[in-house]
């Protein structure tokens, strides 16, 4: 386990964005989770498209992005939660390599905007030269941390993420940031790992187990108080039994499956 001070929110978010600048430039896996695994949820090609079909992408939309832009590194498909417009402006926090940008970018068309938020500039790096590469120009990724979003307040119709929010030390400031950010009757649509039962002593302070997304996550009552206090209506927080299967892959360490599942997470901001 981890020293107490290892722990801290800074130290939690540079062994986060240590491990997702690893899994763009060296492509070693650390552990074994889709965010992200060694043998079967990273690696390009087949075996990445099959893991993202597991989390629900249609084998269409993973044919129809960058290549390059699906690293296997999520927990759902937010986009098809979203329910997304002709027009609309939608915000991906922690948009990795691009994949759930430029799904939205073609439900929204020309007229719309995707805004992609990522800490780790490898990860940027990527998604820019992913969305130069395929000529896509209503997608525009900044580098930033989604506890402070480099946007502008009352900006956003649709707020998009995908197994992001459980690795912020800090997860009351992300959603007061949707708050702000969100134009009122905007919508969050997030995949997200929930946690069912106390992880063991063991797993709690294992930075590598943090950064796979394996040990931050809150309760689903957690989850649905947190977006009521801020506001939120229409809250629904919906765990998917069948998310053990995949996330049983996740670590050799811990049976992961016993403890979180993912789950989608829906919220209307009030007008």
């Amino acid at each position: 386990m981890e020293s107490n001070s290892a722990l801290l929110p800074d130290n939690l978010r540079a062994a986060v964005r240590h491990h997702y600048a690893d899994l763009v430039t060296s492509g070693q896996r650390e552990e074994t989770s889709c965010c992200c695994a060694p043998t079967s949820c990273c690696e390009p090609g087949s075996a990445v498209d099959q893991a993202s079909q597991a989390l629900g992408y249609s084998a269409q939309e993973l044919q129809s992005v960058p290549t390059g832009a699906n690293l296997g590194a999520g927990c759902g498909n937010p986009v098809g939660l979203a329910s997304l417009r002709p027009g609309q402006v939608v915000l991906d926090l922690g948009s990795g390599a691009g994949l759930d940008c430029f799904l939205a970018a073609q439900q929204v068309g020309e007229s719309g905007k995707v805004i992609g938020v990522d800490m780790t500039p490898e990860m940027i790096a990527r998604a820019r030269e992913n969305a130069r590469r395929s000529g896509i120009k209503q997608v525009e990724y900044r580098l930033g941390e989604i506890e402070c979003l480099p946007v502008e307040t009352s900006t956003v119709d649709v707020i998009l993420s995908n197994c992001v929010i459980n690795l912020s030390p800090e997860k009351e400031r992300v959603l007061a940031e949707c708050v702000r950010v969100l134009r009122p009757g905007g919508r969050l649509a997030i995949s997200d790992v929930v946690l069912t039962a106390e992880l063991p002593e063991s797993a709690r302070g294992d930075l590598k187990l943090y950064s796979a997304c394996a040990t931050g996550a809150w309760t689903i009552q957690r989850w649905q108080e947190a977006l009521q206090q801020l506001g939120f209506a229409e809250v629904r927080v919906t765990p998917k039994d069948a998310s053990r299967e995949f996330i049983r892959s996740w670590s050799d360490k811990v049976p992961l499956e016993n403890f979180i599942l993912s789950a989608d997470i829906a919220a209307t901001r009030p007008n």
